[in-house]
């Protein structure tokens, strides 16, 4: 079993953090160009949002993570 320091820990969660913060950037995108249009789709719309909540979720849960991490620094 391969032991990371805290250090390269970070940098993975850190990777992933901003991973997940260009999928909520996208998805805020495609909720500009739904809402742009003549006639929204509200379902389109409501899966836009359920997807942002789970990532919010996941994002949550790394920051935790990370916080857990810089603490014992």
């Amino acid at each position: 079993m391969t032991t990371l320091s805290n250090e390269e820990k970070l940098t993975i969660l850190d990777q992933h953090i901003k991973s997940v913060n260009y999928g909520l950037y996208g998805l805020e995108l495609d909720l500009l160009e739904i809402n742009a249009t003549a006639n929204p789709d509200a379902g389109q719309i409501a899966n836009i949002n359920n997807r942002v909540t789970a990532l919010n979720a996941k994002r949550a849960a790394l920051v935790i993570e990370r916080n857990s991490l810089t603490e014992t620094e």
